[in-house]
């Protein structure tokens, strides 16, 4: 079973008599009617507001087309050609040197080994 006000659940009739109380001591005898009046109303305003959304999905759900969605892509009106073959790329250039390098040859001990002594 559901209650409407989840927070209403573990309050008995001690808890309500006393809330009651301190309502009316804060407000008076006065202002009780309009303060009930006044919520009243919001209740109200919150329950049509839930009965326009749960009609709105109903009849969104009611008017959803019974067709299958169209397809994103449509075939060409024709045949279709084959691509053209890529052309072959340009040979790589031979590796360079640095020009702040020399050339060392295989085996022997390089010039300068990043180490300052």
């Amino acid at each position: 079973m559901t209650t409407p006000l989840a927070f209403f659940e573990g309050l008995g009739g001690p808890e309500v008599l006393l809330i009651l109380v301190v309502v009316l001591i804060f407000f008076g005898g006065d202002k009780m009617p309009e303060f009930a009046r006044g919520l009243g109303k919001a209740i109200r305003e919150f329950k049509k507001a839930a009965g326009d959304v749960e009609q709105e999905f109903k009849r969104a759900i009611e008017e959803a087309p019974d067709k299958p969605a169209q397809p994103f892509l449509k075939a060409p009106p024709g045949p279709v050609a084959p691509p053209a073959p890529a052309a072959p790329p340009p040979p790589a250039a031979p590796p360079t040197a640095p020009a702040d390098h020399t050339f060392t040859p295989p085996g022997a001990p390089p010039a300068d080994h990043g180490i300052d002594a």
